[in-house]
């Protein structure tokens, strides 16, 4: 399961509205993919569309789907947000991560 805080929750909101989706019904789709300083790097985008091999989990009020592929590096994530004087966006505490590099975008296991 994907964790999302108060703070990611409000965001998306506010985003998933300013891009025409709907909080309520459409979700956030988060992946893994090869990439990055430390070998992985994070894939976040919205989408009303599931695929046959999704994952779905609802916390916060905010419906998460990952690909069952990407479920396995991502189990007991916390999706967060952060608008800090160090940068502003989505944070993801993966505690699968054995090391991540200092933005905060990849990681390796």
């Amino acid at each position: 399961m994907i964790q999302v805080s108060e703070k990611a929750k409000l965001k998306a909101i506010e985003l998933m509205k300013e891009d025409g989706f709907d909080a309520s019904k459409d979700f956030i789709r988060v992946g893994v993919k090869s990439g990055g300083c430390s070998g992985l790097s994070y894939d976040l985008s919205f989408d009303n569309e599931e695929k046959e091999n999704d994952k779905v989990f609802e916390n916060n009020d905010i419906k998460i789907v990952v690909d069952k592929k990407s479920f396995l590096y991502l189990v007991g994530t916390e999706l967060d947000y952060s608008g800090g004087l160090n940068g502003t966006g989505f944070v993801f505490k993966n505690p699968n991560a054995n090391r991540t590099c200092g933005c905060g975008e990849s990681f390796s296991l």
